[in-house]
């Protein structure tokens, strides 16, 4: 089995975005687990401070579990 790693095109089998595929933009191999460019996205709040007085809501990508992926060529 090859290894997934940064700019590989990866297909999602499992969860919500099941059957969409995305490019891989960071791996952690300590914890199997990947990002993929705008796939699984999770909003932030951040608190106001000094910078951003008004605070702000930040759309990120969260991590994928390795065993949820496979390479598509």
């Amino acid at each position: 089995m090859k290894r997934i790693k940064k700019k590989d095109k990866v297909l999602i089998l499992n969860g919500d975005y099941k059957g969409h595929t995305g490019i891989v933009l960071r791996v952690y191999p300590k914890k199997n687990r990947v990002i993929i460019d705008k796939i699984n996205m999770v909003t932030k709040h951040r608190k106001p401070n000094a910078k951003n007085p008004k605070g702000e809501i930040l759309k990120k990508e969260a991590s994928i579990h390795i065993s949820n992926l496979t390479i598509v060529k």
